[in-house]
């Protein structure tokens, strides 16, 4: 039988992917990450250890001694802790010193190299919350607008561009005319930035890379995605369907209905 393991960054990621397992009869080895998994991962795993960010020997021990030979990565663990002041071990600092690039992609694949000379894969990260993924077509009462199918097809073009650069994975829209495009922000503060340059009628477009590595860095929205539109203006919104994760589907999906915000996977 196949032993599952968690590397839990940020978020309520983990705690969905822990739950989502749970409801298929799998209990997961967890490592959580000392300077970002929220302290709730105490008693929300059974099987637990905490390293720190630049541990890279011991986390691999530990999946090692529980005979885990496939392990998903959920929650963001930000990259820049390892150049502020974190102390990596002996492995990590092969696995850096090895790097030709030092950005996120290029960290998780080190990491994920390493677990592999184990005998350790990182798989995708969507693997137990497949029904939280964004289905294809209208996800809300309301379908969007001409002008709002017109905005999202113009940002779409505009995405392919801006994830072939590697850059973020969110466009804001109005008229066929881009009002802000995502940094290093998120999506929320890219939303609310849109909100403060044009009033209201925006057009949220968020895509996945069209080789999106689902091990990692899998697009989401949710709840306080919806709030910020709400607040921003915003009257649509497009994901990549069957790519994008969606948390706190119900409430956010009734909170989008509620204030005639039209949702859709595209």
């Amino acid at each position: 039988m196949i032993k599952y393991g968690l590397i839990a960054g940020n978020g309520q990621f983990p705690f969905l992917v822990l739950d989502g397992a749970r409801k298929q009869g799998v209990e997961l080895s967890v490592v959580a990450i000392k300077e970002e998994t929220d302290k709730a991962m105490d008693s929300a795993a059974s099987d637990l250890t905490w390293v720190g960010i630049g541990q890279l020997g011991k986390m691999i021990s530990f999946f090692e001694e529980r005979g885990v030979t496939q392990v998903i990565m959920a929650g963001q663990v930000k990259h820049v802790q390892l150049f502020s002041g974190a102390m990596p071990d002996v492995r990590m600092v092969k696995m850096l010193w090895n790097l030709p690039r030092r950005n996120t992609v290029a960290l998780i694949g080190g990491v994920a190299a390493e677990m592999a000379k184990e005998g350790i894969e990182l798989i995708d990260s969507t693997h137990f919350l497949q029904d939280h993924l964004a289905p294809a077509g209208p996800i809300t009462k309301r379908k969007p607008s001409e002008q709002e199918f017109a905005n999202i097809k113009y940002g779409l073009d505009i995405a392919a561009e801006i994830v072939r650069l590697d850059l973020g994975q969110t466009i804001v829209v109005r008229g066929n005319a881009c009002v802000a495009i995502e940094a290093m922000e998120g999506t929320d503060a890219t939303i609310r930035r849109a909100g403060e340059l044009v009033n209201g009628k925006l057009t949220v477009v968020k895509v996945a890379k069209p080789d999106q590595d689902m091990r990692f860095d899998v697009p989401v929205i949710g709840l306080p995605t919806i709030e910020t539109m709400i607040a921003a203006g915003a009257t649509c919104l497009s994901v990549t369907a069957g790519k994008t994760l969606i948390f706190d589907r119900e409430r956010a999906i009734e909170l989008a209905n509620r204030n005639k915000i039209a949702v859709i996977g595209s």
